[in-house]
């Protein structure tokens, strides 16, 4: 029979995982809520991997907060561009999928555009750097909200 935590375990699973995707939802550390939830219920996983899963949990949130300034800047980007990938991920959450999916790459290109309007290549070459930044540190979450899915969802149903 299924418990409670165990119950609100998966729940954190699922939201993680969608918090994987869409940048307002801090997805690998729901998971690992998730996790903790597991453990006290079940005691399924031990000290030594609560631990490493926390540290892979801390260095996957803050890469996925440098990744857009390493890549913007990698790509040729200034500052207005990283700042505007950030905004246009915030617009892009108002607009759906598409939104969240090119929100990086529109905003990067407007900041990069508002420096130096006469330089369009440069402003999309750091679009791109944002925009591949924001791809890079989705598959870097959903992999790592996955890895942390996967023993939970074996504990509850074995």
């Amino acid at each position: 029979m299924i418990t409670f935590l165990e119950i609100l375990a998966l729940l954190f699973i699922v939201v993680g995982v969608l918090g994987s995707i869409l940048p307002a939802l801090p997805g690998p550390p729901i998971c690992y809520i998730g996790m903790l939830l597991i453990h006290w219920s079940t005691g399924a996983f031990d000290g030594n991997t609560l631990v490493m899963w926390a540290v892979v949990v801390v260095a996957v949130t803050i890469l996925d907060n440098l990744l857009p300034i390493w890549f913007t800047k990698k790509f040729g980007g200034s500052k207005r561009a990283a700042w505007g990938a950030t905004i246009g991920v915030l617009v892009g959450l108002f607009l759906g999928p598409v939104g969240v999916l090119f929100g990086p790459f529109c905003g990067a290109l407007i900041g990069e555009l508002s420096l130096d309007s006469k330089d369009s290549t440069r402003a999309f070459r750091a679009a791109f750097g944002s925009f591949a930044a924001f791809i890079f540190g989705v598959g870097l979450k959903l992999a790592c909200c996955v890895a942390i899915a996967i023993p939970i969802v074996k504990s509850i149903f074995s």
